[in-house]
């Protein structure tokens, strides 16, 4: 069976929990680099890597590498890969996307050019044609440019696996889910602790939280542009994925995940965003805000992305919210607790984390801050 190399975008410092998942997957790394994961498979690990992996932003399929200093290079190199294998005769094609750093190429729209004019030129020798029609599946061209080191991919995903298809709504800063997921992956909480978020919004950390205790798989219920690359990718590839990750789901799981916030708006979003996940009969939702949150359970862990001051309005509240969210920390002094945000004197409200990340949300800059709390006694038999 014919092996590829995909590579999987991510998000940066978040590389070892993707790994994870890949290797999960049964399938051999062959680079980790910053944001970014290279891993070996056959042409049905594309079904499954779309479908499967929780923390990566797409999968790009890897049609060739190598060096190029100017733009003759990019087209000689561009030319010589065989993409006749991958893009029928009356396949649409465009490079869709190019990023360079550290390179002599930088100019995006050039880069852009030179790559699709070379794909043509090869293209027309191989089927002995002079026009494209491009009148059938798409597939669209990244290419990324890294120390001169050139990389062209097809992105076999389309839209980013962090959109799932069940959050429709969402509040005014959300967190993506591959994100949401990758933080939940790295704590020690699994699907049998009581988890709470006291700053909800529209319900990302839980909804991926049940997803992830009823084993159902991110990808399961949208689609994917490769779907229709039936010309080297076939159907029963995406067939036979959607049917192991429906046999994996255990719909018999019981879990503890509570939801909180002020907004009554957004707990409407939360909970219909929940019902098109399937896992709104695992969450419970309410209007609490921070101050008043308690629980009689002495383990357990809180997430949390609470407001952070991008707004100019909320600026002035920071102080007063993250005084309130210190003290029911406080009262929880036996939980585990995890707050992402980019507020500078977070540590100043909360008091010095067990361990900090740095992580982004989109373009903003933040910290995943830890504050590890003891383990529960074990239960005797």
């Amino acid at each position: 069976m014919k092996t590829v190399e995909l590579i999987a975008p991510c998000h940066f410092g978040l590389e070892a929990v993707l790994k994870r998942e890949i290797l999960d997957l049964g399938y051999e790394i062959v680079k980790v680099e910053d944001g970014r994961i290279t891993f070996r498979t056959d042409l049905d690990g594309i079904a499954r890597a779309n479908i499967f992996l929780r923390t990566a932003e797409r999968i790009l399929l890897k049609i060739g590498s190598f060096k190029a200093y100017t733009f003759d290079d990019l087209f000689e190199g561009t030319k010589k890969l065989p993409w006749e294998d991958y893009i029928p005769e009356n396949g649409r094609f465009w490079v869709k996307k190019a990023s360079t750093a550290k390179s002599k190429l930088f100019s995006a729209p050039d880069i852009q050019s030179i790559v699709k004019k070379a794909m043509v030129d090869r293209m027309k020798s191989k089927y002995k044609v002079s026009w494209f029609n491009e009148d059938g599946d798409d597939y669209p061209v990244r290419v990324f440019i890294l120390k001169d080191q050139v990389t062209i991919s097809l992105d076999t995903t389309g839209i980013p696996l962090h959109k799932r298809g069940y959050r429709k709504l969402v509040s005014e800063a959300p967190i993506r889910e591959t994100l949401a997921a990758a933080l939940l992956m790295i704590t020690p909480w699994h699907k049998d602790r009581i988890l709470v978020d006291p700053f909800c919004g529209s319900g990302t950390f839980l909804i991926e939280a049940a997803m992830m205790g009823m084993n159902m798989a991110p990808g399961m219920n949208r689609s994917f542009e490769s779907e229709h690359w039936s010309n080297f990718l076939p159907k029963k590839a995406w067939y036979d994925t959607i049917d192991e990750a429906n046999d994996l789901v255990n719909h018999d799981i019981e879990m503890d995940l509570q939801g909180y916030d002020k907004d009554p708006r957004m707990l409407k979003i939360a909970r219909q965003n929940a019902q098109d996940a399937e896992v709104d009969h695992l969450i419970h939702f309410q209007q609490r805000e921070v101050k008043d949150l308690r629980h009689p359970k002495p383990y357990g862990f809180i997430i949390a992305n609470p407001p952070y001051g991008e707004r100019l309005e909320d600026q002035e509240t920071l102080p007063q919210l993250y005084t309130e969210m210190k003290e029911a920390f406080d009262r929880l002094d036996t939980w585990s607790k995890y707050v992402i945000t980019s507020y500078e004197d977070t540590e100043k409200y909360l008091g010095k984390p067990t361990k900090k990340r740095k992580v982004y949300n989109g373009m903003i800059r933040g910290e995943f801050y830890q504050y590890l709390g003891p383990k529960p006694p074990r239960r005797r038999k």
